[in-house]
């Protein structure tokens, strides 16, 4: 061994019998072959998503929301306070069940999510229209999807 210092800029002069790793270095060489980490695009693809489900539509004068959610395979409409009979009657009309734990209205996508989502979405119009004529509110300009 030498009796000389080293500062920690200079590498060791020193011979081990010790079969230590070497350090781990940044290089810009893809990964062997061989390597058994994921790739990125796999990494990628294991992240959470957005959040879901995601409000397609509101009419906050109306009271009433449009939700699309993906990963329950289902639309819903929610309401600020219960909405009329007539209304009520209207959403039942379309198919859509009250979930009562999250006090919506529901409609799964069965075997056409595409169609789903866009009867959903005119229902929403239609109703949003029968609140709004029934709080005496004017129809104001409307907000496309």
């Amino acid at each position: 061994m030498s009796s000389r210092k080293r500062t920690p800029d200079q590498p060791s002069t020193e011979t081990s019998t010790a079969t230590a790793d070497p350090p781990a270095v940044a290089t810009d060489t893809p990964p062997a072959a061989n390597d058994n980490r994921p790739s990125f695009a796999e990494r990628v693809g294991q992240r959470k998503r957005i959040a879901d489900p995601f409000g397609s539509a509101i009419d906050t004068v109306a009271g009433v929301r449009f939700f699309d959610s993906k990963e329950d395979q289902q639309v819903a409409l929610k309401f600020e306070e219960k909405p009329s009979q007539a209304v009520i009657d209207k959403v039942k009309e379309h198919g859509y069940h009250w979930n009562s734990f999250h006090r919506i209205w529901a409609h799964s996508y069965g075997d056409s999510p595409r169609a789903i989502r866009i009867e959903g979405e005119r229902l929403y119009q239609e109703v949003r229209q029968m609140i709004r004529q029934e709080k005496g509110i004017e129809a104001g300009q409307e907000i496309p999807f």
